[in-house]
């Protein structure tokens, strides 16, 4: 499952595509620079995001999009996972798992997220502009919606299922036929989509607190006040 090489390529394409494609200057009016502004805020971010959480134990070890085994989705799923979860060497190696199955997940859903961005409309950019730290994240997770589970969901089904003999969770979970692995798939693909969605509204906060960190002549102009004044 983890192979460096691989997601350096696919985030590295990914994240060329949709700054290569935003025009150096905007040329429809107040409205279209907005609107690019916030294209572009949107990408940045999403790509500041996305190179730390696709780097080795990036979700691991980002406290806020950090992953935790999730309790099962029924009674019975629960007592068993309840005793399993006891020994700390299977909450660890758990913990590792899924973390860097969130990872893979992270990039496989990049694609989605900057083509996404490419063709993002905005009802009420300004008001985007104007409104709290994450407004632009959050506008886009709304566009996006399911569509983020269905594209991370194969990575961490892989993941859970690839319970090696040499792992301590395979004589453990292979024998605990009352465990619900869809349920459970499910519920850690819902996770780390929430963590992502956090990494990426939080590189667009730092960004709107100074907006000179974007390094992006218009965004910087836009968030700053002179095109909104202008």
């Amino acid at each position: 499952m983890n192979n460096p090489s691989r997601r350096s390529l696919l985030l590295g394409a990914a994240v060329a595509a949709p700054l290569l494609l935003l025009p150096a200057c905007a040329t429809t009016g107040l409205d279209g620079g907005v609107t690019e502004a916030l294209r572009r805020l949107l990408a940045i971010s999403s790509q500041r995001a996305l190179t730390r959480l696709v780097a080795d134990n990036g979700f691991l070890n980002d406290p806020e999009a950090r992953l935790s085994f999730p309790s099962a989705p029924d009674d019975r799923s629960a007592a068993v996972l309840g005793a399993l979860l006891r020994s700390a060497p299977v909450q660890q190696q758990l913990s590792l798992l899924i973390n860097r199955a969130a990872g893979e997940a992270a990039d496989r859903a990049a694609p989605l997220i900057f083509d996404s961005i490419r063709s993002l409309t905005f009802a009420d950019a300004l008001g985007i502009v104007r409104g709290g730290p994450t407004a632009a994240t959050t506008y886009l997770e709304r566009s996006i919606g399911d569509r983020i589970i269905d594209a991370m969901l194969p990575e961490i089904g892989g993941a859970l299922r690839q319970f090696d003999g040499n792992s301590i969770l395979g004589p453990v979970l292979g024998a605990a036929t009352g465990i619900n692995v869809a349920g459970i798939q499910r519920a850690v693909t819902q996770q780390a989509a929430r963590g992502l969605w956090r990494a990426i509204g939080r590189e667009e906060a730092t960004i709107r607190t100074t907006p000179s960190l974007a390094r992006d002549p218009l965004v910087e102009s836009v968030l700053g006040g002179s095109r909104l004044l202008g």
